[in-house]
């Protein structure tokens, strides 16, 4: 799957009273506002940040990650669980930097995370097909091997059921020790959140499912042409708010089955949202890297967002063949000099430099010895048979471009772009 994202860097300004939060390397992944005041947020870059909302700092940066942060939710006693493409869930302290526990036994990444309505429980979505319930309190979770495939989103209900999504197209409701009930529909599911009495189901197919637990029934809001990969509840579950890859965000009117408004602008496209404790902001993250406040009674910043013009030599490279293929890489990877690390190392200057070499970036340790340097033949072999054939132990996500053409495009592209 192909993730869009332009070259072009984005400025805005920093009202004391609500500013936006700029200090990730990497697209915002997870968002939580709480109701405190206080936010934290996860990255691709593998950290979560603690910020200072008023100032607009981070209040602490938390590396424990050893690859991108998928999720994050607040905890009970102020601290927040997160995990993500490393498989383990980290528990930290409200305050400090160093995890309080770790929690280790998924096998593939982990892409979601609820709290259970009592705080005693945390619940768990992951690529190895399964669903975790692990015991705040500590011991061995219970595992429920029910989903066919990635199971990517978990949700509680008021009453402890808990739901479960996946790629398998299925809508999991688990009570106990209980069979799991199955509403079928039939498309891979990205994202899921209770509004109201309702949940919230973002699919492959770019459309939100409002599926009634209880019943079974299932209504369908046509969103976006590409698939929806975020979704958000206002605190009284009335609005509901949608955004995929490269569509704006969609603002629901839940009860009245019908869009609010649409909303875009330069800081598209998002990966994360979350409404403000109060409902009447939503916090955005997406590929420029900044969380921005946007007002939901009408859709304007609440911090304008102005473009500046993209640096010279990219904005001469804007009509290069090699520039649409690359939207996949520019999520992870920056081209220029001075935007250094994201989740992926720089590619500048990447041309004749060996493997594991970039400088700042916490490589896989089975990337560090080797004995591979970067030219245009080994670019073009990684994106024909895959990063995982040609690196194993690498966190690149597996992609591959199937055309030569395509193939030898991008690497061109790169090689002008990173001199």
């Amino acid at each position: 799957m192909r993730l869009w994202m332009g070259a072009m860097l984005w400025l805005f300004v920093l009202p004391a009273s609500a500013a936006d939060l700029r200090g990730h390397g990497g697209p915002v992944r997870a968002i939580v506002a709480s109701a405190d005041g206080r936010i934290a947020t996860a990255s691709f870059d593998t950290t979560v940040i603690r910020w200072q909302p008023r100032a607009g700092v981070a209040d602490a940066v938390l590396r424990g990650h050893e690859g991108a942060v998928n999720t994050l939710v607040g905890l009970p006693d102020g601290g927040y669980a997160s995990a993500g493409e490393d498989r383990r869930i980290l528990l930290w302290p409200r305050d400090g930097d160093a995890p309080r526990a770790v929690l280790e036994g998924h096998e593939a990444p982990v892409a979601g995370l609820a709290l259970s309505p009592d705080g005693r429980e945390l619940a768990s979505a992951s690529w190895d097909g399964t669903v975790r319930i692990w015991p705040l309190s500590g011991g061995a979770p219970r595992v429920i091997e029910a989903h066919k495939g990635n199971v990517n989103a978990v949700a509680y209900l008021p009453d402890g059921t808990l739901a479960s999504a996946g790629y398998d197209g299925q809508l999991m409701l688990h009570k106990g020790a209980e069979a799991p009930r199955v509403i079928e529909i039939g498309i891979p599911l990205n994202a899921l959140v209770r509004a109201g009495e309702e949940l919230a189901v973002a699919a492959a197919d770019g459309q939100l499912r409002l599926v009634n637990p209880a019943t079974g029934e299932i209504h369908t809001l046509a969103i976006a042409e590409v698939p929806l990969v975020a979704l958000a509840a206002s605190p009284d579950g009335g609005i509901v708010g949608a955004a995929g890859f490269r569509g704006a965000l969609v603002l629901v009117d839940r009860p009245g089955r019908g869009i609010l408004r649409r909303m875009s602008g330069p800081a598209f496209p998002l990966w994360s949202l979350a409404f403000s404790p109060d409902g009447r902001e939503i916090l955005t993250g997406g590929a420029d890297r900044l969380v921005r406040r946007w007002v939901v009674a009408t859709g304007e910043p609440v911090n304008p967002v102005l473009a500046e013009a993209p640096e010279a030599r990219l904005q001469a490279l804007a009509n290069h063949p090699g520039a649409e293929v690359f939207k996949a890489c520019g999520a992870c990877h920056t081209l220029s000099p001075d935007d250094g690390n994201r989740a992926g190392p720089t590619l500048h200057g990447v041309m004749g430099r060996k493997v594991g070499t970039a400088e700042g970036y916490a490589y896989s340790p089975a990337l560090l010895d080797k004995p591979i340097t970067w030219n245009r033949e080994t670019i073009a072999r990684l994106f024909e048979i895959g990063p995982n054939a040609m690196l194993p132990g690498t966190k690149m996500p597996e992609q591959v471009v199937n055309r030569a053409e395509d193939r030898e495009a991008l690497v061109d592209f790169i090689e002008k772009a990173t001199r």
